[in-house]
């Protein structure tokens, strides 16, 4: 039988840190797995080097549910983001060494291709409505036929969404920034904009906009309904998903879809807003949420209530993330749309293969795995990078969620 024989922890910085797992069989077949959560890259890093790796060793690899449940259910302190991510990295990793015993890719594993491509949504931004307009122009030049636009609120330094340059990269300073935050002037601008997407682009693209947990129920269904007319593929993360309930309102309001979960990590966080149908689009990402094994049955619950998949999938999740996010989009009946972003060029030297995009979608190849691989040569040039995330303050100084 063919055994774990080394796990070990990479950290490594090409242009924004990520944290990877790799796990090498005596055979010597070697799985990658994506342990990157942003601001807290080393606490994942910790927790996979001092108490999961160890456990690792001398198991089967090839028993990937009977891992995921060991390092679940045989663990007193259950759930959680740093929990979730780093048994997403094995989860991953053990998923990428079947595909390439097995000589096929992870989707065909998880049942074969349900689409021929997985259609991505990409970010727009502007400092201002014309440069907003300009990014959008550039994005349905590439192909994308779904945008997310944000730009910035005026005199708000804090507006989420706004990339300064190629790539938006929010964890940006050794402590975090401490950004000022003003809602009443968001709702006032946020509709303008939007409108002023509609009325330059048109209708035939999806239109998609993050609100970025900054709102109440009542404010998010204000909101929704003050931008109905537009026909948002969806508003994001209305407001904060720690109260599954606040949903109820915000649905009773308006008919603009919702999608929510980036921050959510296990099938339990969700079951109230999945069941009780107050969401359209589920956002848990495969690196947050316990991998693929545990991101498939959150997706097959949501199926019976046809609740869709929309990834969370930015830059600050690896390529290896973004890869088994993929592989599983292709395999799944109820799939929505996908975040993508691209990467630096950085990242390429560290990052090997992994999903094409073309004409708007994403597409896996066949070659066994996850179809990518690391650089570990490479990867050793770049140095881990403190960057924190920003914390939000209203105008009076009190803490806002960010």
């Amino acid at each position: 039988m063919d055994t774990i024989v080394e796990a070990s922890v990479l950290v490594t910085c090409p242009a924004r840190n990520f944290v990877t797992l790799k796990i090498t069989t005596a055979d010597g077949v070697v799985g990658w797995g994506d342990a990157t959560l942003n601001g807290r890259e080393l606490a994942v890093a910790a927790y996979l080097r001092d108490h999961v790796a160890p456990l690792l060793i001398g198991r089967d690899p090839a028993r990937i549910e009977d891992m995921w449940n060991y390092l679940f259910r045989g663990v007193y302190w259950r759930r959680g983001p740093i929990t979730m991510t780093a048994v997403a990295a094995v989860d991953m990793a053990l998923w990428d060494i079947k595909g390439k015993v097995a000589g096929l890719p992870v989707y065909q594993l998880l049942g074969g291709a349900a689409r021929d491509g997985v259609r991505v949504y990409t970010h727009a931004s502007g400092a201002d409505v014309p440069s907003l307009l300009e990014d959008v122009a550039r994005a349905k030049e590439r192909g994308f036929t779904a945008i997310r636009a944000q730009a910035a609120v005026p005199g708000v330094e804090g507006t989420y969404g706004v990339k300064h340059g190629a790539y938006y990269e929010p964890a940006n300073a050794a402590l975090p920034e401490e950004q000022a935050w003003d809602t009443p002037a968001y709702l006032r601008f946020a509709p303008t904009y939007l409108a002023k997407v509609r009325e330059e682009f048109g209708f035939d693209f999806a239109l998609l906009h993050d609100v970025h947990h900054r709102l109440t129920p009542q404010e998010a269904a204000r909101f929704g309904r003050s931008v109905e007319d537009l026909d948002l593929f969806w508003m994001e993360d209305p407001t904060p998903a720690d109260n599954q309930e606040s949903f109820r309102l915000i649905r009773s309001h308006t008919t603009t879809p919702i999608a929510t979960g980036e921050v959510l990590s296990s099938i339990w966080d969700v079951q109230h807003l999945v069941s009780e149908q107050l969401i359209d689009y589920i956002r848990l990402s495969v690196t947050h949420s316990g991998g693929i094994s545990h991101l498939k049955k959150v997706f097959a619950l949501a199926e019976l209530y046809q609740v869709r998949s929309g990834s969370h999938g930015p830059s600050d999740i690896s390529p290896i993330g973004q890869a088994a996010a993929v592989h599983l989009d292709m395999a799944i009946a109820n799939f929505g749309i996908q975040e993508f972003m691209g990467y630096p060029d950085l990242v390429d030297e560290v990052f090997h293969g992994g999903p094409t995009y073309a004409d708007g979608y994403l597409h896996v190849g066949e070659e066994s795995g996850l179809g990518i691989e690391y650089d570990e040569q490479a990867a050793a040039r770049f140095d881990y990078t403190a960057r924190y995330l920003p914390v939000a303050r209203r105008l009076d100084g009190s803490v806002h969620d960010w």
